[in-house]
């Protein structure tokens, strides 16, 4: 059974409102840009370890004037490489805890989205940004790699030549050009990305559980397997999701016409 989350004080890493069927996270080091150490990382895994059952979402953002700085490079210290690969590996296991929780994650974004802070961005599975938001990896120009997944999960949403570049030149995207190439998929007014990301939480969470799973688990499956391959996986899962009672339930709804069509927003 999921432990109750902690209570939030004035020196927590992350602070936590819960609103209706949403669970807000809220990265708490504001006077470091919300940058990243171990702790706020161990943090983050309690966290998604302890979800409440009655939660249908997740809301990540940070508290202050920016998202994440990334990695708190003041806590570096000397590691061999085996202990650089472990650290590594632990935030693999954190940030794969977001990706494959069993809600959907929603990212609401805003000032500095660099480096570790976009790893944790791209775990979740919606991004959110205001005009504030800029988005860097400056590995290159500080002599290490990316260590968060970054190499995996961001090519995916902006390609490896981006993401290379990026990396070599130092350059850095506005909000404006991240909702263009993939950073984020919604772009809101200056001081909006948190409601929207709150109001797409709460809409996500009003879906059938195992469609939400579905969407998160088995369509990036899907979508870099072979075409027969992800055939298949697709008619599997389209016909558990349609054998579940949740689906019979609502599909009868809208045959019953107590739902809406779908109409242009």
């Amino acid at each position: 059974m999921a432990q109750p989350l902690p209570a939030a004080t004035a020196n927590s890493l992350l602070t936590f409102e819960t609103i209706g069927r949403v669970l807000t996270v809220g990265l708490n080091r504001p006077a470091k840009r919300n940058a990243l150490n171990d702790g706020i990382i161990l943090e983050i895994e309690r966290c998604f370890a302890a979800l409440p059952e009655d939660i249908g979402a997740v809301v990540i953002h940070g508290i202050g004037d920016h998202f994440s700085a990334g990695l708190d490079l003041s806590e570096l210290t000397e590691r061999d490489a085996t202990a650089g690969l472990m650290h590594s590996r632990m935030w693999h296991r954190v940030f794969d805890t977001i990706q494959h929780a069993r809600i959907p994650v929603v990212a609401a974004l805003k000032g500095a989205v660099i480096g570790g802070g976009l790893e944790l961005a791209c775990a979740a599975h919606i991004r959110v940004a205001e005009p504030s938001a800029y988005y860097a990896l400056p590995e290159g120009q500080r002599g290490i790699f990316v260590g968060g997944g970054g190499s995996v999960r961001l090519p995916r949403l902006v390609g490896v030549a981006r993401m290379a570049d990026m990396m070599l030149t130092g350059r850095v995207y506005t909000a404006a050009e991240g909702v263009v190439h993939g950073f984020s998929q919604y772009l809101t007014e200056e001081g909006g990305a948190l409601a929207k990301a709150i109001e797409l939480a709460e809409r996500v969470a009003q879906n059938a559980p195992l469609t939400n799973f579905a969407v998160m688990q088995a369509l990036p499956l899907i979508a870099e397997a072979s075409p027969q391959t992800g055939l298949m996986l697709e008619a599997l899962m389209a016909s558990v999701a349609q054998s579940d009672q949740e689906a019979k339930t609502r599909i009868r709804a809208f045959l019953d016409r107590k739902t809406a069509k779908v109409q242009p927003s």
